[in-house]
């Protein structure tokens, strides 16, 4: 079967190899996409945080089901799954806490070991959750928007609340859709005009703020003056990081999604005189993609317009790079096995 490898930072090869062999607990599967996210990028790059080479790819998957034992989740073959690509140890403290997301041995395909840009690959059945209702396109998507739910669910979002999400990429993207649906009241913040025109007449987004010197004044223009009672950083640089203290109301949530592999400085009294709540938000749970997986089948979230970008697994490997220059305009790109 074909594969491909992320050989060193920026060449991958497509390579073969015998296909798998299922152990017992697992569900040998045919993937039919892969979706392309910042950590793939930034393994190409050379610039991803606990990652080592030569490395297969791939974590936002659907796939289809080749063989699996009879089970208590009802999957059969030829069925559509999805795969939650984190590898729990169940045994650790944030385990035992119902916290799996953010467990002390975790490893997530693609990252960690290795993922699924493979024509077949094995997982454990436990990862899995049918779907057979919906399209490949939307269950590739689950995974990223996973990431957004769970950061809401971390901040225990109201209806009403107003928003502030820094950054209009696929992560951002999805917190601003997920919150707008829930009944929150959400501003976009970006560097980038086209991403705001994007987020504005593409996904729906009301208001939308360019981060510049002038962001904080028109901010307080669009919530009355009292600001975002959480904000989300959804980009995961320092500057931006650092800033999102700014746009807080008084009594406010810091929620941080996107990371860096910087230290991070904040003024202690502007936090303090907030009484900030920080809350870092890493993965997503179970739940969280059954509520993704339940939003999708709503109809609600226009997975047409966040997947900008399909391409067959055999032609990937001379675009891949392209898809770095922003101008390529990628808000999620699939590769199609």
């Amino acid at each position: 079967m074909k594969y491909i490898v992320c050989q060193t930072p920026g060449s991958f090869l497509l390579k073969e190899k015998s296909p798998p062999s299922r152990k017992k607990g697992e569900a040998l599967l045919k993937i039919v996409k892969v979706g392309i996210c910042g950590t793939d990028l930034h393994a190409f790059s050379g610039n991803q945080a606990f990652f080592t080479y030569p490395r297969i790819l791939g974590h936002e998957l659907s796939a289809e089901i080749l063989e699996i034992d009879e089970n208590d989740k009802g999957i059969i073959a030829g069925d559509k799954v999805v795969i939650m690509p984190y590898v729990s140890c169940g045994k650790c403290i944030a385990c035992r806490s119902g916290k799996p997301n953010c467990c002390q041995e975790l490893k997530v395909l693609g990252i960690h070991t290795d993922g699924g840009m493979q024509e077949q690959f094995c997982v454990s059945v436990d990862l899995l959750i049918k779907a057979t209702d919906l399209s490949h396109d939307e269950i590739a998507i689950v995974e990223p928007l996973a990431i957004g739910m769970h950061a809401l669910g971390r901040a225990q979002i109201q209806p009403g609340e107003n928003l502030v999400v820094m950054g209009c990429g696929p992560i951002g993207l999805g917190i601003l859709k997920l919150a707008q649906l829930s009944g929150a009241n959400v501003i976009a913040l970006d560097i980038s005009k086209d991403r705001l025109r994007y987020a504005k007449e593409v996904f729906g987004i009301k208001h939308t703020v360019l981060a510049d010197s002038g962001a904080r004044e028109k901010i307080a223009e669009l919530t009355t003056n009292n600001m975002a009672t959480a904000v989300f950083d959804a980009t995961g640089n320092k500057k931006a990081l650092e800033s999102g203290i700014d746009y807080m109301a008084h009594g406010g949530r810091y929620i941080l999604v996107g990371l860096s592999k910087e230290s991070l400085s904040f003024h202690h009294p502007a936090i303090h005189a907030k009484e900030t709540t920080l809350l870092c938000s890493r993965n997503a749970t179970m739940e969280d993609f059954r509520q993704v997986i339940q939003v999708l089948r709503s109809g609600q979230f226009p997975t047409a317009a966040f997947v900008t970008h399909n391409i067959d697994f055999t032609s990937m490997i001379n675009v891949f790079e392209s898809w770095l220059d922003p101008k390529a305009g990628v808000i999620k790109a699939m590769v199609n096995f």
